[in-house]
């Protein structure tokens, strides 16, 4: 799998050098490349007690990411996936303790416990005052005698990061600290593994399934689930940290687990706020990617008690662009629409012939979803499909508040509809195309010469031709051909859907921007839709 990175050794050296030239002067490294990767606060002055966190790297913006005023004075950063060494560790606590001590962050991880623990040891024989906390939130294996320490860190990063700004005590801290590892729980799911620099990727998530529990390193989850949804796999994740959440108010922190999009991340968040499960969860930090697993397709939720001790530390500002503030959970607060953008509600009539008509439309652009998708990736983003079905179904169930038995009326109706429900430029072209034909009808013209005179304005508009390879390729002869039949129609409008698989540049829509490589050979979607349609009705209206 190709990566945007150098030689795989340089990997975490480049990446933490990025983060420090990026920093605007607020981080600093020790000059231990490459065994001894720290990154600190460049204000440290060692006055109050230093927090110490990190491990294997891969994790970002964890742990590094989260060094600054009101979080971490230092982080140690390992190379992929693996803890660092003793003597890292050692030079972080040597470089930022002074007479009040440090705390020494860990995840429980053999490696880190090992490592970070020798430090601690050999620290105090200097002399220096190092307690060190061990974290263990995730739930995926109840009966672990060792659960392994996961997103949920970061609440005691965020609070004890806070009471070190207040000047609290070493003592003081590690106490605040035991307690709040007890009341952290987190657990996560992804949708695939994740992609080690320089190693094969682990192909063993099977299709239509999750994997629930699965570890920060790609360490394989508890089971896998069937996945359908969104709504499902938030079930799944909170119904395991149901008995958990209590009668007290909780706060969530939705943690990105590396490549699920904002789109998906957004959709969770909904999912999680709305969740049966949730009824005690009233703040949320996130979502956002916190403590990532590399590129992994998943989330993870943590959850712990906010108490009031607690939530003036977690709401607390800090100058860290990777950490979102805490946020107390709201319904969506809707506005109405401004006056004249309102739905208009035109009069209800029926007309079954009409209604069999736009039903057999809207069908016909449900099927074919898949096949014009697949086409549009060839030519645009793969999603002609996609907005003609969803427009085709909210037309659909429109249709019982649809004036179908006035023309006029229907086709501004219509417009209007699809002006509403259906995205990008397609709504906008056959809303236009609609309401001039609705006023092409008003004013006496028939059917197909309302529809031509529809498709003449869209082309005044939007400036597509015949020839330019857009659904107009396909329209223009159909509807010229319609007086003539549907059958007639459907013949032309397939020529000329077929047409456009011979031209090579296209000269409006997404594919002007396309290589003729990609277009030679394969239908202009929409027009292929448009020769569908016609086809389809052609079928089923007259048997032919």
């Amino acid at each position: 799998m190709n990566q945007f990175i150098n030689e795989k050794e340089h990997l975490v050296p480049n990446a933490l050098d990025g983060l420090l030239n990026t920093s605007g002067g607020t981080l600093a490294r020790l000059d231990g490349y490459p065994h001894i990767k720290v990154v600190l606060r460049a204000d440290w002055d060692k006055s109050k007690v230093a927090l110490i966190s990190g491990g294997g790297s891969g994790h970002e913006p964890a742990h590094a990411g989260f060094v600054g005023r009101g979080m971490l004075t230092a982080a140690v950063c390992g190379e992929v996936f693996a803890s660092p060494s003793a003597d890292a560790v050692l030079a972080a606590i040597l470089a930022v303790t002074g007479e009040s001590g440090c705390l020494l962050i860990v995840k429980n991880y053999t490696g880190d416990r090992l490592n970070f623990g020798l430090a601690a040891e050999r620290a105090r024989a200097f002399g220096l005052k190092v307690e060190m906390v061990v974290v263990n939130d995730d739930i995926a294996l109840p009966d672990l005698p060792q659960p392994r320490g996961v997103a949920g860190t970061l609440f005691l990063h965020k609070i004890a990061g806070a009471a070190a700004e207040e000047n609290v005590s070493l003592g003081e801290i590690t106490e605040i600290a035991h307690e709040v590892i007890g009341e952290i729980s987190s657990i996560g799911m992804s949708l695939d593994t994740c992609t080690v620099p320089g190693s094969q990727k682990e192909d063993r998530i099977a299709p239509g399934k999750a994997e629930l529990g699965l570890g920060i390193h790609g360490e394989a989850g508890v089971e896998q689930v069937v996945f359908d949804s969104a709504q499902l796999a938030m079930s799944q994740v909170l119904e395991k940290l149901g008995d958990r959440l209590g009668s007290e108010k909780h706060v969530a922190l939705l943690n990105n687990l590396g490549s699920t999009t904002p789109l998906e991340m957004s959709v969770l968040a909904n999912e999680l706020v709305t969740s049966e499960y949730a009824g005690n969860i009233t703040h949320i930090i996130g979502p956002a990617p916190l403590m990532t697993s590399l590129d992994m397709h998943g989330f993870s939720v943590s959850v712990m008690p906010l108490k009031d001790k607690w939530k003036a530390a977690l709401e607390a500002s800090v100058e860290l662009s990777a950490w979102p503030a805490m946020t107390a959970l709201q319904p969506a607060n809707v506005k109405p629409l401004p006056d004249g953008l309102s739905p208009i509600k035109p009069i209800a009539s029926e007309n079954a012939r009409t209604r069999a008509v736009i039903e057999a439309c809207c069908d016909l652009l449900e099927a074919a979803e898949p096949d014009l998708n697949q086409l549009d990736l060839k030519s645009g983003d793969g999603d002609t499909g996609s907005t003609l079905a969803t427009a085709a179904r909210a037309l659909k169930g429109s249709l019982d508040r649809m004036p179908l038995a006035d023309l006029t009326q229907l086709f501004r109706a219509i417009g209007n509809e699809l002006s509403q429900t259906m995205g990008g430029s397609s709504g906008v072209i056959l809303a236009i195309f609609f309401g001039a034909a609705g006023d092409a009808f008003a004013n006496g013209k028939p059917t197909a010469a309302s529809l031509a005179a529809g498709l003449k304005r869209i082309s005044e508009v939007g400036g597509a031709q015949k020839g330019d390879r857009t659904m107009i390729d396909a329209l223009e002869p159909a509807l010229e051909a319609l007086p003539n039949g549907l059958k007639n129609a459907a013949v032309a409008a397939r020529e000329g859907a077929d047409a456009t698989a011979k031209i090579g540049r296209a000269k409006a829509g997404r594919a002007t921007y396309v290589p003729e490589s990609n277009l030679i050979g394969n239908n202009d979607p929409g027009a292929e839709a448009v020769a569908l349609l016609f086809e389809g009705l052609a079928q089923a209206l007259e048997g032919k």
